[in-house]
């Protein structure tokens, strides 16, 4: 059985401070960690076979710097060595700011382009990169879609990042087993919630966010403050499950976590700690012996306190003037001072030879189990999954298009009434031109309110894709195919009311074409907006932005100003050719205009003297009439799949980068 007990060796249980009331009382899982770290030869051979099946990761003389505007660069790690190894749990502690989520990021080659690593990390004893499905990363952000259920959540995760080559029954099975694993059988049906939805609480949310990452079953789990935010008993039955994993399963999982301020009880399921000051190894070594470490250097943890909070109360140096520690009754000493006799103490301690002689041991011996990548569900399972999941959040979102729905059709009614009945008149012929040009600009500027709710699935993409979930390419096409049927639905009620009520050239085919221009205007602003957001992910910024776009586009479209009369270079060249709504304006008005005949000034019912529309075209409009509107719809439609084609190489390229990064931190280390 892979159990919690591999990294509680008898000698750490034997050294341990008899005065350390907080181990009195242990719980069903260190009964049984206990038990297991006091076993014979037999089981620390079945122990060493679950480590040869496992992942075993070591790191050597780690440093991580950034560029600083003041000094040049910073180093945030400074030569950190350790391992963590198959069946047991590697907390990183330390004070804020010491480095904790930077190491994990590391150790799980998500570091920042702007950052240096040097040093060696080895998986099994060989420099390889992370195969997916091999490991996981749970962010300390809960990013999931919050109208989805618990089980929805995970069951369309599983689709999507399971082979093919197990049937939709066993993917169901193996998520609900998940659901079950981290006890989240009774919020099974409940929606995950968010703002303004009341869901599930904020410990079920990390469960459900471990559940997600754990579905490939990943022998190396990391897991950055998974008990940020929520109270202590709620972060005891998070990490209590989390640390029960190997049990559940049988797999003997590497976990590393790192972790602000546990609770003795949650202290108590960590087997190895790594506590961190300032980038540096103040502690690394069983979590059992860490407070015999302190004690024997001055530092002795009191009575009825919680170890922990002992540890990080000595090591923060924020709060020098208050944080004064007797010194063994030598007089006070300060954080600065604590820190550098820890981490001198622990340089030429016992403990650090033997982890030196650990990382060596791992890193020698011959390990042939190189992890592979397992299989994803094929390109067009995953399209239909993502496309199925992307519908449901889109339905259920009242902000997504139902408020944009009623917002569109109290505008279009209002147009409708402001411009009802226009008939043949010459005072119509500017009434129809200013109608067109509000609809096809200030209509479909409205779709930048849904700009905040896809900024959401961006985040939810960000996180899905880093950890190998699936390709930047599903993800454009799943969000295009499951937006096209609500904004047909958008086009077609509101293009409706706005052409009928104020009598529009009669005929279905105008009306088709009226409400394609529409669509596409509308398929053309959403797609404006991802790319938006790819740059700006800030919702609020990314409005203006987008905002600000359409503003200068629409000044160059061809109605406020002629196109004759637009000053050149830049508004005629490239601005008036870029500008969708050129394309817009000169479809609708050629769609309007043509084949209608307008009364001259105040000559009603005098049809000498009536005014062709496609003279109005050319000498009022300046409408290009060398080629049918049909090709106006079909500019606009190259626009819509131009413009997500370039959303996809935005994110391609940030991704390459980042690869291409990770890729040289490797040759570097």
């Amino acid at each position: 059985m892979a159990s919690l007990g591999p990294s509680l060796p008898s000698s750490a249980i034997e050294h341990e401070p008899k005065h350390n009331s907080f181990r009195t009382q242990q719980t069903g899982l260190d009964i049984e960690a206990s038990l297991v770290a006091e076993t014979s030869s037999p089981k620390r051979r079945n122990v060493a076979e679950d480590e040869k099946m496992g992942m075993c990761l070591t790191w050597k003389d780690l440093w991580v710097t950034v560029a600083s505007e003041r000094n040049g660069s910073r180093s945030i790690l400074q030569g950190l060595t350790g391992y963590a190894k198959p069946g047991q749990l590697l907390a990183i502690m330390g004070p804020s700011g010491c480095g904790k989520s930077t190491f994990l990021d590391a150790l799980a080659g998500r570091l920042d382009s702007n950052t240096r690593q040097t040093g060696e990390i080895l998986i099994n004893g060989h420099k390889q990169t992370l195969a997916y499905g091999t490991s996981a990363y749970v962010t300390q952000d809960d990013t999931l879609l919050t109208t989805l259920t618990v089980r929805e959540a995970v069951y369309y995760s599983a689709q999507l990042q399971l082979p093919d080559t197990m049937s939709k029954s066993e993917k169901k099975e193996r998520a609900e087993f998940t659901i079950r694993e981290m006890g989240l059988q009774d919020s099974i049906d409940t929606r995950i919630g968010g703002w303004g939805v009341k869901g599930i609480s904020g410990g079920q949310k990390r469960r459900v966010s471990i559940c997600i990452e754990i579905l490939t079953r990943p022998r190396l789990l990391f897991l950055d403050e998974p008990t940020s935010g929520l109270d202590s008993a709620a972060s005891y039955y998070v990490m209590r499950r989390i640390a029960s994993l190997n049990q559940r399963d049988g797999i003997p999982r590497t976990i590393i976590a790192s972790i602000h301020q546990p609770s003795s009880e949650v202290f108590q399921l960590f087997h190895n700690l790594c506590l961190l000051s300032s980038g540096r190894t103040v502690y690394f070594g069983p979590a059992s012996t860490a407070i015999e470490f302190f004690a024997s250097n001055g530092f002795p943890c009191p009575s009825l306190q919680n170890p922990p909070d002992h540890f990080l109360k000595t090591i923060n140096k924020d709060f020098d003037l208050d944080n004064e520690l007797d010194l063994a009754g030598t007089g006070k000493t300060s954080a600065e001072e604590a820190i550098h006799i820890l981490v001198n103490s622990y340089k030429s301690s016992e403990l650090n030879q033997e982890v030196q002689r650990e990382v060596a041991l791992i890193c020698k011996e011959d390990s042939s189990s190189m992890e592979k990548s397992k299989g994803h569900a094929t390109f067009h399972t995953q399209c239909i999954v993502l496309t199925k999941r992307s519908s449901i959040n889109m339905y259920r979102d009242l902000g997504y298009y139902w408020l944009r729905l009623g917002i569109y059709i109290a505008l279009a009614i209002s147009m409708a009434t402001v411009f009802y009945d226009l008939g043949t008149s010459y005072t119509s012929i500017q009434d129809r031109g200013s109608l067109l040009a509000f609809l096809s600009s200030f209509i479909t500027f409205m779709t930048i309110g849904g700009f905040p709710s896809f900024v959401e699935d961006m985040k939810v993409f960000q996180r899905e894709r880093l950890n190998g979930h699936y390709g930047v390419s599903v993800f454009v096409m799943g969000n295009t195919f499951s937006a096209i049927p609500y904004l047909l639905l958008i086009s077609l009620i509101s293009g409706a009311i706005v052409y009928y009520l104020p009598g529009l050239q009669k005929g279905f085919e105008h009306f088709i074409y009226f409400f394609c221009v529409l669509f596409s205007c509308l398929m053309l602003v959403e797609s404006l907006m991802m790319i938006v957001a790819s740059i700006v992910p800030n919702f609020l910024m990314g409005i203006i932005t987008g905002a600000g776009i359409q503003g200068i586009m629409m000044l160059a479209g061809g109605f406020f100003r002629l196109p004759n009369d637009l000053p050149g270079p830049f508004w005629t060249y490239p601005m008036y050719y870029v500008a969708f709504h050129r394309y817009a304006f000169q479809g609708l008005f050629k769609n309007e205009f043509e084949g209608l005949r307008f009364a001259a000034g105040n000559n009603v019912g005098n049809s000498d003297n009536d005014i062709r529309g496609e003279e109005l075209l050319r000498s009022t409009w300046h409408v290009d009439m060398s080629y049918s509107k049909w090709v106006d719809v079909g500019f606009l439609l190259g626009m819509v799949v131009l413009y997500r084609v370039i959303f996809f190489v935005i994110i391609k390229i940030k991704e390459s980068e980042a690869h291409l990064c990770f890729i040289n931190l490797l040759s570097i280390s």
